[in-house]
């Protein structure tokens, strides 16, 4: 991602249901919090993928490293998918190409977050070798002030890389 998508980046963000959104710390519809993004992109504090499809972004992963924390060797994994590019496969693709970037940059444990009820993504992630870690209860609140649990999956990243390639999954791009 860089700053000539930052259009692209807003219209895909904007066409996103609410609820999917809701795991983000930040709202990234509003043009300072893609601005933040694609600057935390340049510095490396984000590594960011975009898939694009007909012109548009159908997907995109995001995954957020510290350096300076007391968790250096973890990344939180990020994935977004369009409706209309879901059960195709690309959030599995796109986790893969969070396990290549998280093994680039010599990281041992990945966390990924999303609300309790998006049982499609918790069963993508688990597929993937992620396990649950814990439940925040009512942990983030939608335009409706409606609460929502927050569930942390994980997972060690060298033993969930090896089983892909085992299985033939995570070979190439």
């Amino acid at each position: 991602m860089t700053a000539d998508d930052k259009d692209a980046v807003l219209a895909f963000a904007g066409s996103l249901p609410d609820h999917d959104l809701l795991f983000l710390r930040r709202d990234i519809r509003k043009p300072r919090v893609v601005d933040a993004w694609i600057e935390a992109t340049e510095s490396g504090a984000f590594s960011t993928l975009l898939a694009e499809r007909e012109g548009k972004i159908a997907g995109c992963v995001a995954l957020y490293t510290d350096p300076l924390s007391w968790s250096p060797h973890v990344g939180d994994l990020r994935v977004l998918v369009a409706d209309t590019a879901r059960k195709h496969g690309l959030g599995r693709h796109l986790v893969q190409q969070g396990f290549r970037i998280a093994l680039d940059k010599g990281l041992s444990k990945l966390t990924a977050q999303m609300t309790a009820d998006q049982k499609g993504a918790i069963t993508v992630f688990e597929e993937m070798g992620f396990r649950g870690e814990a439940l925040l209860k009512d942990q983030v609140q939608d335009a409706d002030g409606t609460a929502h649990d927050l569930v942390t999956l994980s997972c060690d990243v060298a033993n969930a890389a090896r089983r892909l390639e085992a299985y033939g999954i995570g070979e190439s791009a």
